[in-house]
């Protein structure tokens, strides 16, 4: 039996200094309709995946939670096996949390989108309607749209006529830009809800840009409002012009301002190292925050690559363990020190921006690492040498073989190896008898994509529980589409409600759109000067 840590001890290591993690092993839709507040979102089939970049330090206190602490038991195990060497699950779960009082949230990204409504109530960020917007832009009023979400979320939808410029490139980008107008053009700062408008238009704002405001509500208020969305923008609108020497001197001069303002440390590559070297013996945090592009064309060793303006909207995703040392780092210090700044604002305390970037890392005659490292899941190897592979030919074969499908439910629901019975991975011990109540009967486990390592790991789980005879299904369902059988559609015969899903953007129906929208304001409400 793993450890466990009383509700009470768990409230104390929020109050303190201690480097720790909260993981929230449930599923996403669990998550999102209740938990902790500081918890972060690690459903049970994602730790060998996620957990080496999410909580460097196999040596970090990681507390895991659940609803009942069934699951966080099973988690912590897994966690053990991997690696982990201070691991305890949340005594009595969610529930014990709940029946003492204590506070949760719900949503996703909480910590990132209170900050943003947080800033919107304090500093009066300007907003405008969409029915003001659309009503002067058909009255031919001169403005710029820029869209700062991700350029993947622009080139699936946007504001009619409007650019990507993802929130992380917008400080350094924003001057040529403006310089390519007139005095009296409006820009307009969108994205799909809330967050990142209200950020990329305080960061203006602090710029000095003149007539500068935010789309309330982004392209969900568009929608709302009963306007058509534009797809498929043309790829001119969707690349990043390379900024002028003139705008990124304006651009780092504004940083550095920025970083003075706000208590951002600037540390040269000996300190650095010096912080990197750090990760023996704690989680240490090093992100790269430009775009996808520069990243894999070059990369000082050992940072991950997550932009700006995600690392922002994100922040509970990229620095998991709290109180631990963050450290980000662009090709020279305009988007690193933009980004470390609204960490701080955020009570981040231990965060720096490397000076110079990737190019005072070379010119320190030190090398850079191109692509994306593709790390191997931890305990992959392991699971690998246990579970033996079958082809689509053996599986199709297996008449007597109960199948179970270990995937999300709406990849079940897309297709799955027909009799497949769903079992999602992160419940595995809990429900594999209901199918498979016989531990003689010859199991395979399917999931789905091009690989099968969700399934070698939740077959290496049954060979534990005593089960003899356990394989897995060579390349997940691609390899069994493209030999050409056929699949079973739906979620017919499941016997559990699914609880792994969240609409979001474009799959929230209108209500859910509102509800969401009005969560978000509502975030606001607690910064707002009592009367």
């Amino acid at each position: 039996m793993p450890s466990t840590i009383s509700c009470a001890k768990l409230a104390d290591l929020f109050d303190g200094n201690t480097p720790f993690a909260l993981i929230d092993v449930r599923e996403a839709g669990e998550y999102n309709s209740s938990h902790i507040p500081g918890s972060s979102l690690i459903s049970r089939r994602d730790l060998e995946f996620l957990m080496a970049d999410s909580v460097p330090f196999l040596g970090t206190q990681v507390v895991v939670c659940d609803d009942d602490g069934r699951r966080a038991e099973l988690a912590a195990d897994t966690l053990a096996q991997i690696g982990y060497t201070n691991v305890s699950a949340l005594e009595g779960g969610m529930n014990r949390w709940v029946t003492e009082r204590r506070p949760t949230e719900w949503g996703v990204n909480v910590p990132s989108k209170d900050f943003g409504e947080k800033v919107q109530v304090q500093h009066g960020v300007p907003e405008i309607d969409a029915v003001e917007l659309k009503s002067r832009m058909d009255s031919g009023e001169k403005m710029i749209i820029l869209d700062t979400r991700t350029p993947e979320e622009f080139r699936r939808f946007c504001i009619p006529g409007g650019r990507s410029v993802p929130n992380g490139e917008l400080g350094l980008r924003i001057t040529d830009i403006v310089e390519q107008t007139d005095d009296d053009t409006t820009v307009v700062i969108n994205c799909a809800g809330r967050t990142r408008s209200i950020i990329g238009t305080r960061l203006l704002q602090r710029m000095g840009v003149q007539n500068v405001i935010g789309l309330e509500n982004g392209t969900a208020g568009w929608e709302l409002a009963g306007y058509e969305l534009e797809t498929g923008a043309g790829a001119d609108r969707a690349i990043l012009p390379q900024p002028t020497e003139a705008g990124r001197a304006s651009a780092e001069e504004f940083a550095d301002r920025l970083a003075e303002q706000d208590g951002v440390r600037y540390i040269d590559v000996s300190t650095l190292r010096e912080i990197a070297a750090r990760s023996d013996g704690e989680s240490v945090y090093l992100i790269d925050v430009r775009t996808e592009q520069e990243y894999n064309a070059g990369h000082i060793p050992g940072f991950r690559w997550f932009p700006g303006g995600q690392a922002v909207q994100r922040s509970d995703e990229v620095a998991v363990v709290h109180n631990a040392p963050v450290v980000f780092c662009c090709d020279g210090r305009t988007r690193a020190a933009l980004t470390a700044s609204w960490y701080r604002q955020m009570g981040f305390d231990e965060v720096y921006a490397l000076h110079g970037g990737t190019a005072a890392w070379t010119q320190a005659g030190n090398s850079l690492e191109s692509g994306s490292p593709d790390s191997e899941p931890l305990g992959l190897a392991e699971a690998l040498d246990r579970v033996r592979a079958l082809s689509p030919d053996e599986t199709q074969r297996s008449s007597d073989a109960t199948l179970i499908h270990v995937g999300l439910s709406s990849e079940f629901a897309q297709g799955h190896v027909p009799k497949a019975s769903w079992v999602p991975r992160g419940w595995l011990e809990l429900r594999i008898e209901d199918v498979a109540p016989d531990k003689s009967v010859p199991i395979i486990v399917t999931c789905s994509g091009s690989d099968s390592r969700q399934a070698v790991f939740a077959a290496a789980i049954l060979l534990d529980l005593g089960y003899t005879d356990v394989s897995a299904l060579d390349g997940g369902m691609s390899a069994w589409q493209e030999s050409g059988r056929a699949v079973e559609k739906g979620l017919t015969g499941v016997m559990y409600t699914p609880s792994d899903m969240v609409a979001s953007g474009p799959d929230r129906n209108f209500a859910d759109k509102i509800n969401y929208l009005r969560w978000e304001e509502e975030l606001g409400h607690k910064y707002a000067p009592i009367s």
